[in-house]
């Protein structure tokens, strides 16, 4: 049986190496003695003290007050006294990150997670707890956050967002949809119609992220379904005839950044199960191996179909369907974008350095037309009309253009102005008397359609732009 003096010795040799556990700590460990209730005195420091808050356990300590509260931020103080009583109040752990000030000004924002410690009669008696650095984590979320408001502001001015083009109310929404995507690390799919652009939405997602890893785009609908598994989840040597070398996989390509698969819709049962695991745990095993790999990439997809309709149809299974439909943005077809299809125009001549100097009626056969290949059917047209010209504009049919009626015994050149006078006028009408709109729509620069208007003598008195 041990003596009181063995117990001591041994006790004390615990402490002393669970102190050097917590001086070890990349975090400083603390403990503070609650007094009358509400007044907090800091009993102990780690050493994780020195590069946290430049300060050392003694001089922490030695104040007989609770320092790191006094070094709280002023504007995160109260929020910070209210969690701790509340936390104490109800018996539970707390978690908050706030800022500090250090001796020298700087700021710090810091992670605290700890709980309070009870007698016998419920009393609270201590506060114990760990605060790690999350600075620069913090800092990109807001200087993400600052760039995402910027562009928010900017999209009132420009033609887009990034890459994607259009000024509709119903691209706006896309636009504060993928800003909203870029703050966060949920899972998104794009639903949209063969080429309304959801490659272009996923890569914006990405790179409003911040996300310092790959991007890396799967078409899941173009990749033979026994190389499937393989290809997503790499395979050592020899783990199947011809896999003469190891190659990693598009989940080990992702790691640390964007997953996009296109066509998920087109992903077999079999995959959706190992792929679900891989969602959930962010670990894989490649073919021929037993050893378990890890990769923390972000998944968007995309599809052209019902995935909900996949569901009740059993060809997608419903876990799977939640998983990766956490938010969820849908492209407006071009045809209900109608407004949006001079400002693609115009980014196409710009991109290509090509002025197409489309004439009127080409414009009109445009705004009339359905585009069921969406912008990717824009695009194509654009290039066979810089390429063939107007004999490309039979596959938009043939829309009658409106003659407006003209008095008799006018001389041509007056029956003109005349024609000219309806037809922008009309167009002002319907474009609410908005110059830039209009001078759009009639296929004419701003200065020539204000030109037009002063000798025809329209728009007086009229606002707009």
């Amino acid at each position: 049986m041990m003596t009181p003096l063995q117990t001591a010795r041994d006790n004390a040799r615990v402490i002393s190496r669970l102190e050097k556990l917590l001086n070890r700590l990349p975090a400083l460990v603390y403990r503070c003695r609650i007094v009358g209730g509400q007044q907090y005195v800091l009993e102990y420091a780690s050493k994780g003290s020195i590069d946290l808050l430049g300060m050392t356990p003694e001089s922490l300590v030695e104040a007989q007050v609770n320092t790191i509260e006094r070094m709280t931020h002023p504007a995160d103080l109260k929020r910070l006294q209210q969690v701790e009583h509340d936390s104490i109040v109800a018996h539970r752990p707390w978690q908050i990150i706030y800022r500090v000030q250090l001796p020298g000004g700087h700021i710090k924002w810091v992670w605290d997670q700890g709980e309070a410690i009870y007698g016998e009669d419920g009393t609270p008696l201590y506060l114990e707890g760990l605060m790690m650095d999350v600075s620069e984590q913090k800092f990109q979320e807001i200087a993400l956050q600052d760039e995402n408001r910027q562009l928010r502001l900017s999209m009132e001015n420009s033609q887009g967002l990034g890459p994607l083009v259009g000024k509709s109310e119903a691209m706006r929404r896309v636009y504060s949809l993928i800003l909203k995507a870029a703050e966060t690390d949920a899972s998104v799919i794009i639903y949209g119609e063969t080429g309304s652009g959801k490659d272009m939405v996923a890569r914006a997602i990405h790179n409003y992220s911040g996300r310092k890893g790959a991007y890396v785009p799967v078409n899941c609908g173009a990749i033979p379904e026994n190389l499937l598994e393989s290809e997503f989840f790499g395979h050592t040597r020899g783990a199947f005839t011809g896999a003469a070398t190891a190659k990693e996989g598009f989940v080990a390509a992702a790691d640390g950044g964007t997953l996009f698969l296109d066509e998920i819709g087109e992903l077999p049962i079999n995959l959706q199960v190992k792929f679900l695991r891989v969602l959930e745990s962010k670990s894989y095993t490649p073919l021929g191996s037993n050893a378990q790999k890890t990769s923390h990439f972000r998944l968007v997809a995309a599809t052209n179909r019902d995935l909900a309709a996949l569901v009740r149809e059993k060809k997608t299974r419903a876990d799977f369907y939640y998983r990766i439909n956490v938010l969820s943005i849908t492209l407006p077809p071009l045809r209900e974008r109608k407004e949006d299809i001079p400002l693609l125009i115009r980014a196409w001549e710009e991109r290509n350095a090509i002025d197409l100097a489309l004439p009127q009626g080409v414009r009109v056969a445009m705004s009339r037309y359905d585009w069921p290949g969406n912008v990717r059917e824009l695009h194509n047209f654009l290039d066979r009309y810089a390429t063939f010209g107007s004999s490309v504009t039979e596959c938009l049919g043939t829309p009658e253009v409106e003659i407006p009626p003209v008095e008799d015994g006018l001389s041509l050149s007056e029956a003109l102005s005349q024609v000219e006078q309806a037809i922008i006028l009309k167009t002002l009408e319907k474009c609410r008397w908005h110059r830039g709109r209009t001078a759009e729509a009639l296929g004419i620069n701003l200065r020539t359609l204000q030109r037009r208007m002063k000798a025809l003598m329209l728009g007086e008195g009229r606002g707009g732009k």
